[in-house]
């Protein structure tokens, strides 16, 4: 454009929009009492229109009503984009809304919006998107459902080999959802509602047989309706699973910690406070403690240490490299624990006993379900994030979103 040229406001915005035939933008409104630019868009007359479900080429059958939609601000006006969508004449589907070049069906912002709504999204609090953006919550939830969704359609068929199932509470444990990840990607790949057989169920028909084929392990905590959900879906699945060893740990942490609460009630009704304010001592793993500390921990003349020692060396099973050497050396184990007489660790004891096959198969499999406790982390950090979310449903979209490992971008094409 030739200096001193002055480009008018349709031109320009047409330019910024990248609006082009057969669309044109009829004219700009600047209405500086409420901070908003209103852009309106129209068409050339007597154009043939493509059907969005088949393509072929159709005559115009009407418009709709007038629809708006929130696009990038212009030097800090909202920028608002008005236009009367055609319906394309379809000899197969009859009357068809066609594809609008700016946004997709359905929503009520452009594609450039959206993109960097969901950058936002990615980065920030709901709040966060409230100030920079001036989103409502519940503008913000229509977006991530939208990216969620998209992402999910992207999502390509892909060998997973290693899953993890895990639960995560939502309303203060009041309720629960079943979360299983892809342990090779560090990412979500199913939530539902709830911890039952049915809540992993769900997931086994969103892979295909080849998939369900290729799965090497399935980490789970101790619950027996994964189990019975896992043994029913996968090939083989009772080799396949394997019992995490860090909620294993988790048991016999617990269990030590009864017998110190129940042996430091009996000691302080005598006075003695050697129990006192020693919890974490107890329940650190044995490798970060200095030797003195160690020795300190497993000489002291107390039921806690006896129980801390169980816990201890429960552990060594999993240094082994064959499992009948690890079930050999779990048989002596649970005969000391036994004999011990502390009843938390007898309690805990039987419980390995009964699942030892699961326990064990970490020997053959060396999976465990870390990553997915690094990703519960994460879902935990999105749940602050929102300070709590109204219903379930966006609860789940939020952990997709985040935790998903999707392609939300609606500026690529999913082609």
């Amino acid at each position: 454009m030739p200096r001193g040229e002055r480009m008018q406001d349709s031109e320009l915005y047409a330019r910024i929009l990248g609006i082009s035939d057969p669309w044109r933008v009829e004219r700009v409104d600047l209405r500086m009492e409420i901070g908003e630019v209103h852009v309106f868009l129209g068409h050339a007359p007597d154009l043939r229109w493509n059907c969005p479900a088949c393509g072929a080429d159709c005559t115009l059958y009407d418009h709709q009503p007038e629809r708006q939609w929130r696009h990038l601000d212009t030097c800090q006006f909202k920028t608002i984009l008005h236009a009367e969508p055609p319906r394309a004449n379809c000899s197969e589907h009859g009357p068809r809304v066609v594809k609008l070049p700016w946004a997709e069906p359905g929503s009520r912002f452009t594609l450039l919006f959206e993109a960097l709504a969901i950058r936002w999204l990615l980065g920030t609090s709901k709040s966060g998107m409230y100030r920079v953006m001036n989103l409502s919550w519940d503008e913000a939830h229509q977006i991530q459902h939208r990216a969620v969704a998209r992402g999910m359609a992207r999502r390509k068929e892909e060998p997973v080999r290693d899953l993890g199932v895990d639960e995560k509470s939502f309303k203060k444990r009041h309720r629960y959802l079943t979360v299983v990840n892809d342990i090779d990607r560090s990412r979500v790949l199913f939530v539902a509602e709830g911890r039952s057989r049915a809540s992993l169920d769900a997931f086994w028909p969103t892979l295909s047989g080849e998939q369900i084929e290729a799965i090497r392990s399935v980490s789970i905590d101790m619950w027996d309706p994964y189990i019975a959900s896992i043994r029913k879906h996968v090939p083989e699945g009772a080799e396949k699973i394997v019992f995490d060893k860090f909620h294993v740990a988790g048991h016999l942490c617990e269990a030590v910690d009864t017998v110190r609460r129940r042996e430091n009630k009996a000691l302080l009704r005598n006075d003695d406070r050697r129990l006192v304010k020693t919890r974490w001592s107890w329940l650190r793993n044995g490798a970060t403690l200095s030797d003195q500390q160690w020795r300190t921990l497993r000489d002291a003349d107390l039921k806690t240490a006896r129980a801390w020692a169980l816990k201890e060396t429960a552990m060594d099973m999993y240094l082994y490299q064959r499992e009948h050497a690890a079930h050999a050396f779990f048989e002596r184990w649970h005969k000391w624990a036994v004999r011990s007489r502390l009843k938390p660790m007898v309690e805990v004891a039987g419980m390995l006993k009964r699942r030892i096959d699961y326990v064990l198969s970490y020997v053959r499999l060396r999976v465990t379900n870390a990553k997915s406790e690094a990703i519960n982390a994460k879902i935990q950090w999105v749940k602050y994030m929102a300070r709590g979310f109204r219903s379930m449903k966006n609860f789940i979209t939020a952990i997709y979103f985040h935790c998903g490992g999707l392609s939300m971008d609606p500026m690529i094409s999913s082609t």
